[in-house]
């Protein structure tokens, strides 16, 4: 069975169907997820508080993100699977971020990577992976790498914020991110985002 692609979620969003991505960290819940018809499965850095029992995401390694990468994609069938790239896994410089994300790819068999957040930094590593055929979800609202600068896990997007994650949103899409991942922002600015 193929797995689904870029080329299929676009497809799918262009038709206007819905798109299905939930998170999974291993063999037998990606098999229940794509036995359900799941589009894409995430490979949360989140990991690192289920998995681990740490306070927050910062912790996670690109090894470990690679160790439960490999056992969801043996899992998956046909659903996509997307891995985030860990905390300072992708901030140094774009060979860095080139390097890692690479290698997730190549040793896991995952067909894209997720970094979050829209300055500058990350449209550049956006636009250097995508150049070198590496697909990217990008990942705005609630950035759990940027938990401390936020102040805790709090909704996003709200008041004069809005137009900023607005304006994010088309930037990563004009860097090349082939799909955005919401996370804890407010419904209606979410359905302006998606149009």
């Amino acid at each position: 069975m193929a797995k689904k692609t870029v080329v299929d979620i676009m497809k799918k969003k262009a038709a206007g169907e819905k798109i299905i991505m939930l998170t999974a960290y291993e063999f037998i819940f990606a098999s229940l997820l794509s036995s359900c018809g799941v589009d894409m499965i995430l490979v949360g850095d989140s990991l690192a508080s289920i998995f681990a029992g740490h306070e927050n995401t910062l912790p996670a390694t690109v090894d470990e993100m690679i160790y439960h990468t490999k056992a969801v994609v043996k899992g998956a069938g046909d659903s996509m699977v997307i891995t985030d790239m860990p905390f300072m896994s992708y901030h140094i410089d774009l060979s860095d971020a080139k390097r890692n994300a690479g290698r997730v790819i190549k040793e896991t068999g995952a067909q894209a990577v997720k970094l979050e957040g829209g300055g500058e930094l990350v449209l550049d590593v956006i636009a250097g992976l995508t150049q070198i055929g590496i697909p990217v979800v990008a990942h705005l609202g609630l950035t759990p790498q940027t938990i401390h600068q936020m102040g805790g896990y709090k909704g996003q997007g709200r008041g004069d914020a809005a137009q900023k994650l607005l304006d994010d949103a088309k930037r990563v899409q004009d860097a090349g991110a082939f799909s955005l991942l919401l996370e804890c922002v407010p419904v209606e600015l979410a359905k302006e985002v998606t149009k």
